[in-house]
């Protein structure tokens, strides 16, 4: 089997991008493995990176147990942040394919993070925050190394007032569209204890050379299923003990 094209498989993610139209899989005409995956991932970033953005921290993906046996894994995937994607209070839709957005427990990192067992230990802050989800594939359809070469379909993030570290395994979570309450969830969903996954981003981090700085922003995982992100809408998401955040979309 010759080696896959990890440019060229950026390249074809880049394309979707910017045409804002989803692509076939890849792995539809490519064989390629997880390692090679995330190879395109940081491909994506390093452009991203030389555009002018910043690197800004890590996110997690399959961190619940149903999207795990979904997927066939059994361990959590992640993808990268950068400041491009923070979004202070309004999401462009135009700008994506088929959004789609779910709450999240955020992490400030506070100090360089050496080994997964202080990664507790070096957190600033944690808030209440949201994703917002945009895969570059038709119909949100993807294979574990698909999502992982597409950032683990990261696209836009942001996240309310930080607050000291505090007991994060079991808070409920709402996360509100115009008003209307589109999911319910706990904390508990995020691999029983958001801790876990800031472990398990440590963890990743580590063994990719990625180190979390200070600032780094890690997003824990998602507490609920992600819901679809329409057109002039209000998002909140609110969460016991740390307030809530929002946002539009235009």
């Amino acid at each position: 089997m010759s080696t896959p094209d990890v440019k060229a498989l950026a390249d074809a993610l880049e394309r979707a991008t910017a045409d804002r139209t989803a692509i076939p899989r890849l792995t539809d005409t490519v064989a390629f493995d997880v390692p090679t995956a995330y190879e395109v991932q940081r491909e994506g970033i390093a452009r991203r990176i030389a555009a002018g953005e910043r690197p800004a921290g890590v996110k997690m993906g399959f961190t619940s147990r149903a999207k795990m046996v979904q997927m066939g894994v059994d361990d959590v995937i992640w993808g990268l942040l950068t400041d491009g994607m923070l979004v202070e209070s309004v999401v462009d839709t135009a700008a994506l394919i088929h959004p789609r957005v779910e709450p999240e427990i955020a992490f400030l990192v506070g100090a360089e993070i050496h080994n997964p067992a202080e990664a507790a230990t070096a957190v600033a802050g944690v808030a209440v925050g949201f994703e917002v989800l945009d895969s570059r594939y038709t119909g949100f359809s993807f294979t574990l190394p698909d999502v992982i070469a597409d950032n683990a379909s990261a696209a836009a993030f942001g996240f309310g007032t930080w607050h000291p570290p505090r007991e994060l395994a079991n808070l409920g979570i709402v996360m509100e569209i115009d008003g209307r309450v589109a999911q319910t969830g706990s904390s508990a969903a995020i691999l029983g204890d958001p801790y876990r996954s800031l472990r398990a981003a440590a963890r990743l981090a580590l063994a990719a050379g990625v180190p979390l700085r200070p600032g780094a922003v890690v997003l824990a995982g998602a507490a609920t299923a992600a819901v679809p992100l329409p057109k002039d809408a209000h998002v909140r998401v609110t969460c016991a003990g740390l307030g809530s955040v929002e946002v539009t979309t235009r």
